[in-house]
């Protein structure tokens, strides 16, 4: 192996049997090849499995072994030549702070020579980072099966990463109609969607997804059933997420410095716990049932998120009438939906 990894042994007895235990510890010089038979390959664990890492992979796995991450890398593009209107008046508005010249560079958007970095080029009104964009689609059913109308809507957002979240936003909001039902007070909405889960799966789509990916973009796909979230990349530890806890799932950042700005723009928060909230958001809804909590994939080259629509079958257009155990309204029984 080359470089060599750092290793124990240890021996314990067990059965009437001499056990030697080697322990390999995490390797901070990424990546470690196997040079044997002819060849040199790097592996990469994905769940139980050791698996070739891709040239994808292998330049990530380069990063980390340098200690760098792809947002921090810089360009060969000139700050002069671009402007962050977006994100300097969203900065404003969400926080009723002014952005300054020096937040520039203290927040890594540039180099003192005036250069951007990744995250300064993803940031900026027009981005040159052309496979950073967004496809949005309401598809015309529960599937992308050729039919009569294949698509209601679809969108294609390039620009700023900040454009591409409030764009993103703004599709799944006319797409994502809300049931309501009558009080003697008003009435209450009930959202297919719960907007904060929305919010968190698009933030985390765009902040923790490989840009190493040529060719990958963000995709919100609607269907009359559910929303599926995707992004180039699968988990930054490479390991399933549909193995981990979500509840208990700890925050790997791929891209330190987006994560960070996205923080100070209040969009997400730095202890990065999206996953959990996005969960804990949808079983905080009055028509929340256990069969429609959101389901999260990834393998090696993915992660989708889905989202499932709260009214999906719900009354179908009929009168319905609020359940008596409903803990969110439990004094609003009889209410018409």
């Amino acid at each position: 192996m080359d470089p060599v990894p750092e290793f124990s042994l240890s021996f314990d007895k067990k059965d009437g049997k001499t056990l030697m235990i080697v322990h390999i510890e995490s390797g901070s010089i990424t990546p470690y090849y196997y040079i044997g038979d002819g060849q040199q390959i790097a592996f990469y664990r994905l769940g139980n499995e050791s698996v070739p890492a891709t040239a994808n992979m292998l330049r990530e796995l380069v990063l980390r072994g340098t200690h760098q991450s792809y947002d921090s890398l810089m360009t060969d593009h000139k700050f002069n030549n671009y402007a962050f209107t977006k994100l300097r008046s969203v900065f404003h508005a969400r926080t009723g702070k002014e952005f300054t010249d020096a937040d520039y560079e203290s927040w890594g958007i540039i180099n003192q020579d005036g250069l951007l970095t990744n995250a300064g080029a993803l940031l900026a009104d027009e981005s040159p980072v052309r496979h950073s964009r967004l496809f949005c689609t309401r598809w015309n059913g529960l599937d992308q099966a050729h039919g009569i109308m294949d698509a209601l809507d679809d969108m294609e957002v390039s620009g700023s990463l900040v454009i591409l979240l409030q764009e993103g936003l703004d599709f799944c909001r006319r797409n994502s109609p809300k049931m309501w039902y009558k009080t003697p007070y008003g009435r209450v909405e009930l959202p297919g969607y719960p907007e904060e889960s929305i919010l968190e799966g698009l933030v985390n789509a765009l902040i923790h997804r490989s840009y190493i990916e040529i060719g990958g973009e963000v995709h919100i796909d609607i269907f009359d059933d559910r929303m599926e979230i995707s992004s180039p990349g699968g988990m930054y530890e490479n390991k399933p997420v549909q193995d981990c806890d979500i509840m208990r799932i700890k925050s790997r950042r791929r891209n330190p410095i987006l994560a960070d700005i996205f923080s100070r723009l209040k969009y997400m928060e730095r202890r990065g716990s999206g996953f959990k909230k996005i969960c804990q958001d949808y079983s905080l809804q009055s028509n929340y049932r256990k069969e429609l909590r959101p389901k999260f994939y990834s393998d090696n080259y993915d992660f989708i998120l889905t989202l499932y629509n709260l009214n999906y079958g719900v009354g179908n257009g009929e009168i319905d009438i609020v359940p008596q155990s409903s803990p969110k309204f439990p004094d609003l029984v009889g209410a018409v939906i």
